[in-house]
């Protein structure tokens, strides 16, 4: 059963889904995780099959809409800022583990890309996370954008943040980066494959997405690097999923992210590239089982 549910975060009403097991008879408690999606991206972006799953398995499951994004509150729109959205996520926690179906001393985390980063960097220092799953994670965003950007543009970019900056300093107004955008045009998620997947997601899944974030967004996200804390997510079970032929987020980034976390961890290697992880008929069956095994293995045992 999946319900619509609303909680506060920062003085604002983030907007969700609940999905409880069939059979979870009244009185009784499962297990809950907590998703949220990456870069930009609403909870009709795929999420609905992987919280299925997870639930068919037997947890409860919430995922949520960011502050400033899809169906949450929050102005100015499209504000993809990591440390906000970290407290989005302790909030969702927060709010979850007072829910009478769930046993509030057995939470486990899932993110994808940007918010695979998140949960990395949140189970490094919310203990009341007891597991945590990775996928296509974002571990280290400078290094990524070097390797996204010729760098003839990287210094460009930065001085156009550094320009940002000062005009809303002045008062002057919100200023937007498309996030994709055809081959050869400006835009942060410069891979085809980006292009491809965010347009066809929105046309068929997601009308509320929005094809743009602040440029203050972007100057938070060449800061991010998730990989400075990872080594201390240990004791807490971690699963890193991570996509061989990922060309927006280097596999290499990510298993060298992984080489530095301790035990208790395991790496899965997907065959195909970064979207590929979300399609049925891609990686969808195989990243969605290996995750369900891991959460089942550290909150069910």
């Amino acid at each position: 059963m999946r319900r619509d549910i609303k909680f506060r975060s920062e003085g604002l009403q983030c907007a969700g889904w609940l999905f409880v097991p069939d059979d979870l008879a009244q009185g009784k408690k499962r297990p809950a995780i907590v998703m949220a999606h990456g870069f930009s991206a609403t909870k009709e972006m795929y999420l609905q099959f992987f919280a299925e799953a997870f639930c068919k398995a037997g947890f409860v499951v919430m995922v949520f809409d960011y502050r400033f994004l899809g169906a949450s509150e929050g102005e100015p729109r499209g504000q993809v800022i990591p440390y906000q959205q970290h407290q989005d996520y302790r909030n969702a926690i927060t709010w979850v583990q007072q829910q009478p179906e769930v046993d509030p001393g057995k939470i486990g985390v899932w993110g994808s890309s940007y918010s695979g980063g998140h949960v990395l960097h949140l189970a490094a220092f919310d203990k009341r996370i007891k597991a945590v799953v990775s996928q296509v994670p974002a571990v280290d965003c400078f290094a990524n954008a070097k390797r996204l950007m010729r760098a003839d543009h990287f210094e460009g970019f930065r001085d156009a943040l550094l320009a940002d900056r000062g005009q809303r300093y002045a008062g002057g107004p919100v200023n937007y980066a498309e996030v994709v955008a055809p081959q050869g045009s400006p835009c942060v998620l410069p891979t085809p494959d980006s292009f491809e997947w965010f347009t066809k997601t929105h046309e068929s899944l997601a009308p509320s997405w929005m094809n743009k974030v602040t440029l203050e967004s972007l100057e938070y996200f060449l800061e991010y690097r998730p990989i400075a804390s990872i080594e201390l997510i240990a004791p807490t079970p971690l699963m890193m999923v991570v996509a061989k032929g990922d060309m927006l987020v280097p596999a290499d980034l990510a298993i060298e992210a992984f080489s530095r976390a301790r035990e208790v961890k395991a790496l899965e290697l997907l065959p195909g590239g970064h979207f590929d992880a979300y399609l049925p008929g891609g990686d969808f069956d195989h990243a969605s089982g290996c995750a369900t095994h891991w959460f089942k293995k550290h909150l069910m045992s």
